[in-house]
């Protein structure tokens, strides 16, 4: 609290990243996994894309036009850097008005035949209230008949963590002394549990605490799994069950990587602005300050 109080005194604007530049793309995993080299980058758990729905409209062929306009500006219709996007096909609706009814085409009682389109476009499940209010206010009928069909998740290209590939082979002893090198020197080192001799190529990594991933790791197949905070028994407990090696950083190196990518991105962004002009603050945070020599 005290250190935002002096950022709105001194005018600064304050943009926060903890899980949101975790699941980016790119992001802390992606930084820390291009530290060590890796490529054929994807995420260890994939966020999936937005949950999308598909409407089917069915529609007189007269008003199609209007219908499609009244769902392209409640956001349907959008596909990547496409708008306006549809599939359409003409067929013959049927339908007999009962009592009650006030038919916008034919006469109670009667049986109606009328050549409509049938229209199919994607939106965003949490846009449905607002595509289904305009589908209603668009459509000449009283009862349209339209269904709603909910897509399949699909992963993207964002997530925690990241899964990748080395150059090529190392021992479990290489990469580890591999992993220290690329990353900021702290008191706390670079570990490595498993076989020394053990080689890795594939490689699993999560910028932070990690553990929670050692499953994923394994169902992964990697090789080795890079993260920070790994705690005794859970560590023990996965090597036993036979998952991968691991390679254990201390959490404020396993991030710091992220810095020097989120000022490119910052960089891409506003170079063009007058006086413009990012740097990465040197100022260390790893909280562990002093270390005993490892007894061997």
């Amino acid at each position: 609290g005290a250190l935002i109080h002096r950022l709105i005194r001194g005018g600064c604007a304050l943009f926060t990243a903890h899980t949101n530049a975790d699941r980016a793309n790119p992001g802390v995993s992606d930084a820390l996994a291009g530290a060590l080299g890796l490529t054929g980058l994807r995420p260890l758990e994939a966020k999936p894309e937005p949950a999308t729905d598909k409407w089917v409209v069915m529609v007189p062929s007269d008003a199609a036009d209007t219908v499609r306009a009244g769902l392209f500006a409640a956001g349907a219709g959008a596909l990547g850097n496409y708008r306006e996007c549809c599939w359409s096909t003409t067929g013959t609706g049927q339908f007999r008005p009962v009592d009650g009814a006030d038919p916008a085409i034919g006469s109670v009682g009667d049986l109606e035949r009328v050549p409509e389109d049938r229209i199919e476009v994607i939106a965003p499940r949490r846009s449905r209230a607002v595509v289904l209010a305009a589908l209603r206010d668009a459509h000449p009928y009283e009862e349209p008949a339209f269904d709603i069909i909910e897509l399949a998740d699909l992963p993207s290209d964002r997530g925690l963590g990241r899964v990748g590939e080395l150059p090529q082979t190392r021992t479990l002893r290489e990469f580890t002394a591999d992993v220290a090198a690329a990353l900021p020197a702290t008191e706390w080192g670079v570990r490595g549990a498993g076989d020394p001799n053990r080689p890795v190529r594939t490689v699993a990594v999560c910028g932070g605490s990690g553990d929670s991933f050692l499953g994923l790791a394994t169902a992964q197949g990697v090789d080795v799994y890079v993260t920070a905070d790994l705690r005794h028994h859970p560590a023990d407990e996965h090597l036993r069950a036979g998952g991968p090696a691991l390679v254990d950083v201390a959490h404020w190196a396993s991030e710091y990587p992220w810095c020097a990518q989120a000022r490119d991105v910052l960089d891409r962004a506003f170079a063009d602005r007058d006086g413009w002009q990012a740097r990465v603050s040197e100022l260390r945070t790893d909280p562990w300050t002093t270390a005993a020599g490892a007894v061997r």
